[in-house]
This record gives C-alpha cells, structure tokens and sequence, in this order.
C-alpha cells in the first residue's frame, strides 16, 4: 500500500521494521525501512517471520501483499546491519541470522497458505529478488529499477538469488544481467517473466487490488491446493506427478468445506446454472 492516508476501514499492525495493513481481506505487508530503501537487515528477518506466522492464522487476512515504503521494494541486504552484523556473530549465531533470513524469503513465503503478490514500487536489487520471486504472482511499476548488480561490486549475487532467477529467466537472460550488473525498469521484467505485468506507478496499487479480489473470489481451499499442487509437481517426474495430482485432487474434495467440486458439478450438470470458463460457481450455495 501506498504512504498516502490509510483508507477507513483499514487496521494497521507495525513491527519495527515492517507494518502491516489489513483492508477487505487483503494485508499489505510493508517492508518498512525507507531511509534504507527497505534493505533487509537480521531484524527486519526476525520482523518478516513474527508477520508471516501472525497473518497465516488470521482470518482478516485472504491474500498477501508483499511491497516496500517510500520510493523502494527493497534494494536487497543491508550491508551493514547484515553482512557487517553477522561477520561479529559466532559460527553459530552467523547461522541463525541466515536461518531466519531463508525462512521468510523463500522456504515459508514460497510455500505460504495464503496467495501472495509482489507489488514492486520502486527498487528492487539483489536479495530482493528472492522474495519477489517466491511470491505467487507479481506486479510492477513501469518506473521501478531493477538490478543483480553484485558483480559490480566485485561478488556474486548471495543466498539463493541464482537459484530463484533460475527458476524464471532462461540461462541467456539470467547470465546477462548477473554478468553486465545492467539495471532495467518494470516492462523489461515484465517482457522476461520476472513480473506478471507492469503498470504505470499511479495503477499499481488499483491493478494490484483488482487482482487480489480475483484471488479472494475464489475457493480458499481449491486455490491454496492448486498453487500447492503446481509448486511440487513442477520438481517431479511425469510418473511421479500424475500419482501425486490424482492424490491431491482427491485431498482437496475431502478437505474443502465449501464441497466446490460437488457445486460446480451440481450447478454444472443438474441446475444448467454454471458454465466453467465464464466465473465461478456460486459459492454461497
């Protein structure tokens, strides 16, 4: 969300380095750190994860926001208040800082209950990329500056950022810009697939709230199933996957307490009252 005045109807949670913003069953998740263009410090890690546990129960919160204050999404990790902090830790305390910055990266928001999406803003640099790409889908501005620029500083991009730009971009594209460090703004990400679409700054909010109301549309259950479903089965064999889906469409039946497979198909075959590929089902039946 925006800086500009929080709407009625909004609650605002605030940790010290993030803040949330609960509005109509969306939270938007702020990284919170302006001055430092939301550079991702061992506190705001600690900060991420007490957010993500908080918003998974609850039940104000139907889709994730992820985006940054002022003019930045983040420009990556602090380099004082992560890589200068953590070099003063002990062995072991080195790895709980980059424990807890894994966690809420990538190893819970990748896999998190609750659909999620990038709103990237501004800046959006090195470490920043995990984040952006674990979220389910992304939105950007077309003035947002993107970069994996590590290799001007003379280091490779850290943590597991050639992993996830791996997953997106083919080799040719990755390798360009990890080798040049070249920046690029919000349509470029958008023509490589890093980003569903971008927008002009003053629609990325109204474009990114539009999507979230889909999401909020849909079977809560069916939805966190198919996004489930579609994250393992892409590491799987053919074999593998076709016994793993058959097992999760079964999983989903029996665990969704709106029984949508059995509306659809009602509403579908007995009502003549729904036509798939037009909307969804009445889920209030």
């Amino acid at each position: 969300m925006s800086d500009a005045a929080t709407p009625a109807g909004t609650e605002t949670l605030r940790w010290d380095n993030v803040r949330v913003e609960l509005e109509d069953g969306i939270a938007w998740v702020v990284l919170d750190r302006p001055a430092k263009r939301n550079a991702m410090s061992t506190a705001l890690a600690d900060d991420m994860n007490q957010v993500l546990d908080a918003l998974e129960l609850d039940e104000r919160c139907g889709v994730v926001v992820l985006t940054g204050a002022g003019e930045a999404f983040s420009a990556g990790m602090d380099l004082k208040d992560f890589f200068r902090a953590t070099d003063k830790l002990s062995d072991v305390g080195r790895h709980r800082a980059y424990r807890a910055t894994r966690a809420w990266q990538w190893r819970t928001l990748m896999y998190y209950p609750k659909p999620t999406i990038a709103m990237v803003n501004g800046w959006c640099f090195g470490g920043a990329f995990t984040p952006l790409i674990s979220c389910d889908l992304a939105i950007a501005a077309d003035e947002a500056t993107f970069g994996l620029s590590e290799i001007n500083w003379g280091i490779i991009p850290g943590g597991v950022v050639s992993k996830a730009v791996a997953t997106l971009l083919n080799d040719r594209k990755a390798l360009y810009y990890i080798m040049t460090g070249e920046s690029f703004g919000g349509k470029v990400a958008a023509e490589l697939g890093l980003v569903n679409e971008s927008v002009p700054r003053a629609a990325l909010e109204e474009r990114t709230r539009a999507l979230t109301k889909i999401l909020l549309s849909k079977n809560p259950t069916a939805l966190r199933q198919a996004r489930m479903a579609y994250k393992y089965a892409r590491e799987m064999s053919w074999e593998q996957a076709a016994e793993y889906l058959t097992a999760k469409g079964d999983q989903t039946t029996f665990v969704d307490p709106e029984r949508g497979r059995e509306q659809g198909l009602k509403q579908f075959l007995d009502d003549k009252t729904y036509r798939p590929g037009l909307g969804n089902y009445r889920r209030e039946d």
